[in-house]
């Protein structure tokens, strides 16, 4: 029986109720009136149910397409603006115990190069993502209890957050580890991560227990409730997703939304992110062996409706995708984008050689963070290397509640100029200096508020003379 607001994984992710939403969905999407009222719903900028957004999905007609487009760009004008959130991966060890047949990290694969950085080939890692520009780090590591405990990962958060390198600094770290236990979730949030991280892959039970036939992992349950475990422990920023490709694309959207919903429903606050990679090559995992391949412009519209049911949300895509994909769902939902990734373990020191592969899934957007800040510019987007609510304490429904009510604007604007400058002073070639720059000057009297916007003046002059880490 599906209940929104039971802890229990298969109440509130329902086989029956994704199934009979996709049987209404598909039974309705010729009903253009009702369609329409989901429409202008939706335009009142607080969301829509997984029934309804999966009637927008699978709508077909071309005028009507072009509608949730639009709302779609209009909604993530309104709450995100023209910002979008920079961060790279990095990636600790890929030992691994699992069995995940569509990940080259299963603990079968002879051919993939293990390896596990120690805390000093941490150190100069984080050195290399700090001399690119980089404040925001997503840490990866796959899951093995000898290898890769937990010790070892607070280990290395303390690790990141000690390295000041001229004027570098990681300022904070999300991480994307194994679900575990209440406790160590608490043991996270102690140690000052930002958000906590966790893909589902795929909501339909029976096929997660194929794709994961060994291993931790493979306990459906225990995964799916993982962020419950990550609320009860004090981490009120939790960032979910789904692997399409993995399973039918109707299936894992509406089981995505619903888990949106029961986080919402059951703590007050949804999740912090939201994540759509989709099924990529990578050592001894080959996409022809999944059927379920999502094209592009079924791509989008799924990128779209989320950012029409889920508006608060920020929506995050990687370099698993190309230029002119990126491109185009920069319009139409996301608010956070990787740039200059290595998705192998140790890969920013030095890139390896293919036969000596140690990543999990082949890098799509091969561009440097500095060219894809500069394209950022290009395309009149505000690359944002801002970490300010989480140091501030606006984490879970603090930052919500700002975002619904319109005030993050007076933070997050001067906020993004502000790092954008520094990135411009420290580390931007002079041809995306010259452009930011530009940009700079001509937003700064864009921020709402008279006084944050005499503030941020003060604080970007005081960045031109060398001071840095302001914020609001």
């Amino acid at each position: 029986m599906y209940n929104v607001k039971s802890k229990i994984a298969e109440e509130f992710i329902s086989d029956s109720e994704i199934r009979d939403t996709m049987q209404y969905a598909a039974e309705n999407k010729d009903n253009r009136e009702l369609i329409m009222s989901i429409l202008e719903k939706a335009r009142a900028y607080k969301g829509i149910s997984h029934r309804e957004a999966a009637l927008l999905l699978e709508c077909n007609q071309p005028d009507l397409i072009e509608e949730i487009y639009s709302l779609a760009r209009d909604i993530k004008h309104r709450f995100y603006g023209n910002r979008i959130v920079m961060f790279a991966p990095l990636y600790l060890s890929n030992y691994c115990i699992n069995g995940c047949v569509y990940c080259p990290y299963h603990a079968k694969n002879k051919t993939i190069r293990r390896k596990k950085l120690s805390q000093e080939e941490i150190r100069q890692e984080v050195i290399a993502l700090q001399d690119m520009g980089h404040k925001r780090l997503a840490l990866e590591a796959g899951e093995h209890p000898l290898q890769n405990p937990i010790e070892y990962i607070l280990e290395s958060i303390n690790t990141i957050y000690s390295i000041k390198h001229k004027n570098g600094a990681i300022r904070r770290v999300n991480v994307n580890i194994a679900a575990t236990t209440v406790e160590n979730y608490r043991r996270l949030r102690d140690a000052g991560i930002g958000t906590y991280i966790l893909f589902q892959e795929t909501y339909n039970k029976k096929n997660y227990e194929e794709l994961h036939p060994t291993g931790p992992k493979s306990n459906y349950a225990y995964h799916t409730e993982a962020m419950d475990r990550a609320m009860e422990g004090g981490i009120d920023d939790v960032g979910i997703g789904v692997l399409f490709g993995l399973e039918t694309y109707r299936y894992d959207f509406v089981g995505l939304l619903m888990h949106a919903e029961h986080l919402e429903a059951t703590y007050g606050v949804g999740p912090h992110t939201i994540s759509v990679p989709r099924l990529c090559m990578a050592d001894d995992i080959d996409t022809a062996d999944f059927k379920n391949a999502v094209p592009d412009e079924i791509f989008y519209r799924i990128v779209a409706v989320t950012r029409i049911a889920v508006p608060y949300t920020g929506m995050i895509i990687s370099t698993r995708e190309s230029q002119a994909c990126r491109a185009r769902l920069l319009e139409l939902g996301i608010s956070q984008i990787s740039g200059g990734s290595r998705t192998s373990v140790g890969g920013y020191v030095q890139e390896e050689a293919p036969e000596e592969n140690s990543a999990q899934f082949d890098v799509s957007d091969h561009r440097s963070l500095d060219e894809i800040v500069g394209w950022l510019l290009d395309l009149d987007h505000i690359p944002s290397f801002c970490t300010a609510c989480y140091r501030e304490g606006r984490t879970g429904d603090r930052f919500m509640t700002l975002l619904k009510n319109g005030q993050i604007a007076n933070c997050c604007l001067p906020n993004a100029l502000l790092t954008l400058k520094e990135y411009l002073k420290d580390y931007a070639s002079p041809e995306v200096r010259e452009k930011g720059e530009a940009m700079i000057k001509r937003l700064l009297h864009t921020v709402p508020n008279e006084k944050a916007r005499a503030t941020a003046h003060k604080y970007l002059e005081a960045i031109e003379e060398g001071k840095r880490d302001f914020r609001f």
